[in-house]
């Protein structure tokens, strides 16, 4: 590895069946269930993280642009490919606003900025996965 950049570590331990928790050093613990059924599994937390991540950026966006925002809510949705690996084809993303001053126009520049220049997440993954998403005021 050269170049040197931002590196990030996290620790994982396995529990139990396929239960995990893991997470970044001297921070809570984050527990994964490999199959979903006792914690939210490993692609649906690769959701969580590409919303979260996105989110994050709307949230300092809409700040920049004078927006007071009360509630920001989003529901993020991935297709998967039924053979394996069974990985995202395409995620949409609905994005809830609420607050004073939001309007439609200034939550689209930001989830656009968001989505196309800022999320890390997001821009991280696969180029041919599709992204996509709708906006709602509150």
């Amino acid at each position: 590895m050269g170049g040197g950049g931002d590196v990030r570590e996290i620790t994982m331990r396995w529990r139990e069946q396929l239960l995990f928790e893991g997470g970044a050093p001297g921070r809570p613990l984050v527990v994964v269930d490999g199959d979903g059924a006792a914690a939210t599994s490993p692609v649906e937390l690769l959701l969580l993280a590409a919303a979260t991540c996105s989110a994050a950026d709307v949230v300092v966006i809409l700040r920049k642009q004078r927006v007071g925002l009360r509630s920001l809510d989003v529901l993020a949705r991935g297709t998967r490919r039924e053979m394996e690996p069974r990985r995202y084809t395409a995620l949409h993303m609905v994005f809830t606003v609420s607050g004073e001053g939001a309007d439609e126009a200034k939550a689209r520049r930001a989830i656009d900025l968001s989505l196309e220049k800022y999320c890390s997440v997001v821009a991280s993954l696969a180029p041919d996965i599709r992204v996509t998403y709708d906006v709602a005021l509150r």
